[in-house]
Parts: structure tokens; sequence; C-alpha cells
């Protein structure tokens, strides 16, 4: 994933160009969020990584039974981190990763900031 030599401008750049919304910083709670896995219908599939929610709906990836459906609905950061599809690791507890695990969680952050709108923040309860 990672280039071992040059410079990583462009490392996560999508395929295909992206037009995405500027970010909303709107509350979005914990319960709402729940709802948001790609099974309620009339909701959004989201995906929160160090609080900030992202709107994957449009990704068939993120479906219901789908390879990474195990990140919808919840803060997902410290999985991304580990690089685990393990559901018990979906969640938000990222600080006491190493750096190399943060380092991860960071290039994900990125990539899904060049792939979707970010449409809100995990509310703190």
């Amino acid at each position: 994933m990672a280039e071992t030599t040059g410079s990583t401008k462009g490392k996560f750049e999508p395929k295909n160009p992206v037009t995405l919304a500027p970010p909303k910083d709107d509350p979005i709670s914990l319960e709402y969020l729940s709802k948001c896995d790609g099974t309620h219908e009339g909701y959004p599939t989201y995906v929160a990584i160090k609080g900030k929610v992202f709107d994957v709906s449009g990704n068939p990836a993120y479906a219901p039974k789908a390879t990474y459906n195990v990140f919808t609905g919840k803060d997902s950061s410290r999985a991304l981190g580990l690089s685990s599809l393990k559901p018990e690791e979906c969640v938000a507890e990222w600080e006491d990763l190493d750096d190399d695990a943060k380092k991860v969680l960071e290039d994900w952050f990125t990539f899904f900031s060049k792939r979707y709108n970010i449409v809100g923040v995990v509310q703190k309860e």
C-alpha cells in the first residue's frame, strides 16, 4: 500500500475524480449512527473514523453482507488502524495504538476523505 520512495502526494487519489461537498460538522448521535449500517431502510450507510462521519452509501463494498459492512454504523477507528475485519475491534478507541497502527489509521482517514463526503461528527454522549 505505501510507497517506499518518492512523494506520497497523490498516493490516495481515487482512480476516477470525485466531487465532494464541503465537510460538515453536524452532530450525529451514536443511536442514529448505529442505524446507518445499510440494513435500515431510509437510512444512509455511514462509517466513522476518528469521530468524523463519512457517507459510503454509494459503495457496494459497505452493503449488508459485503466485506466492509463490518465498519458501518459505528466509529471503526481501531479496526482500521489494525487492518482488522474483526467486529470486536470496530470501536472508536484508537489513541493507545502504536505509532505504526496510528499511521495506518491516518492513511485510511486520508483515503476516505478523498472519496466520501464528511457528513458530520460523532456526538459525545
